[in-house]
């Protein structure tokens, strides 16, 4: 078995998902399992109907409403009238979804957010598997909840991965197209969670490896893995080839292209990993496989804007030793920092981090009680993979370097943009 994974640019639209149909009929669809995110930026819009859930109430119908055109606007291009099914079931879905809203009692946003945010997928896969019978092309729709299941990590929800695997490999049919959806599972009650942004990527490797799937291709709007991102980087080149450990070093340091948990199932099983273009299908795109090594072989940009730099000293001079260390890293897990870069020395430690459930002002009132605070906000992250003096310059160019970290392979840069 094949598994595919489209991301939400490449169903975006009517369009869109008449360009998915046209992929898979020439690429192949028979044995294969689609992993499908929501469209366009529905995850966004059902993020605004959440803010609005908890802190406007007077605009939370406006925003749903705002979700439920765009969709309706796709039904309608992809349908002849609106007597196919698909109306009446999305609809529904909708209906389920002001349902949840009326009858929570959950003062949990991480809860909340992962059963309403979670409609995206569900909509979005339930729209193209119609449109897929509409066109002829049978397939089987899966609820994915039904089958990676997780602990109650909301958000950022852990996979248990013993269970999952009965689940997928006892009920997935082979030997057909299958359709479900990425980010979500579910927990032993039943309740919804995803997976962390961008968790599309995993699903499709929670399947592969579960399934032993001959490959995995992730369609993107680009040509495949860059070394660069082009919307930072001018002249970004494609690699036509990497190693799983370049690939993780990649996504560990914040490379888009692929979600950093993606990776780690599939090298345990080697199952080669595509990255291709849902445009240009024809394409070879980038390959990601055991041993291979990296081709053409240049430095390799990485850039994660809106970091926190934390510089954290003692109060009294003292030496910040281990124990210190141990108390900071345990913070910084309890607030859910995502740590980037760290360096010490004697009597300071400093950490570049991404604060992504909005935890820092009450973690730096903790850590105001024993250490001197002090921080950047808003700053960027540049790691350059093997690096040269070229690469470093044009990083370093016009902006205030605040911190840099360099070892053999790797250049870590924390920088400010200068004003004139």
């Amino acid at each position: 078995m094949r598994v595919f994974k489209f991301g939400g640019a490449s169903v975006k639209d009517a369009n869109g998902i008449k360009n998915v149909y046209d992929v898979l009929q020439q690429v192949g669809y028979d044995d294969v399992l689609l992993v499908v995110s929501a469209m366009g930026k529905t995850t966004n819009a059902l993020e605004v109907v959440i803010k609005n859930y908890f802190e406007r109430s007077a605009e939370l119908q406006s925003s749903l409403q705002d979700v439920k055109k765009y969709h309706n606007q796709i039904l309608l291009d992809l349908f002849e009238d609106d007597k196919n099914a698909v109306f009446t079931a999305i609809n529904q879905l909708f209906s389920d979804l002001e349902g949840f809203l009326k009858s929570n009692k959950s003062p949990n946003y991480n809860f909340v957010y992962d059963q309403i945010v979670s409609f995206g997928e569900i909509i979005s896969t339930t729209i193209i598997s119609h449109y897929f019978n509409f066109r002829g092309l049978k397939n089987q729709w899966l609820d994915v909840r039904n089958f990676i299941k997780t602990d109650t990590t909301y958000r950022d929800a852990i996979v248990d991965w013993e269970q999952t695997q009965k689940l997928i490999s006892k009920n997935v049919k082979k030997k057909v197209l299958n359709i479900t959806q990425g980010f979500l599972g579910s927990d032993e009650n039943n309740f919804t969670t995803t997976l962390g942004r961008e968790g599309s990527d995993y699903t499709a490797a929670i399947f592969a490896y579960c399934l032993n799937a001959e490959s995995v291709t992730i369609w993107k709007d680009v040509p495949g893995v860059m070394n660069a991102d082009p919307r930072y980087f001018e002249n970004a080149t494609l690699l036509n080839q990497i190693s799983y450990r370049e690939a993780i070093e990649l996504a560990f340091y914040g490379a888009t292209v692929i979600h950093p948990k993606t990776l780690q199932p599939l090298q345990r099983k080697e199952i080669p990993l595509f990255v291709k273009s849902f445009l240009n299908p024809s394409l070879p795109g980038t390959s990601v496989s055991k041993g291979a090594d990296l081709e053409p072989h240049l430095p390799c940009f990485i850039v994660k804007k809106e970091q926190l730099l934390i510089s954290l000293s003692s109060i009294d001079f003292s030496f910040i030793m281990e124990e210190n260390i141990s108390e900071i890293f345990g913070l910084l897990h309890q607030y859910k920092m995502k740590v980037s870069l760290i360096q010490n020395s004697a009597i300071s430690f400093s950490v570049c981090i991404e604060d992504k459930f909005g935890n820092f002002n009450d973690l730096k009132n903790v850590l105001s009680k024993k250490f001197k605070v002090s921080y950047n906000e808003n700053v960027s992250l540049y790691t350059i993979r093997h690096f040269n003096e070229k690469a470093s310059e044009m990083v370093e160019k016009g902006k205030q370097v605040l911190l840099k970290q360099v070892s053999r392979e790797t250049m870590q840069i924390v920088t400010k943009e200068t004003t004139n």
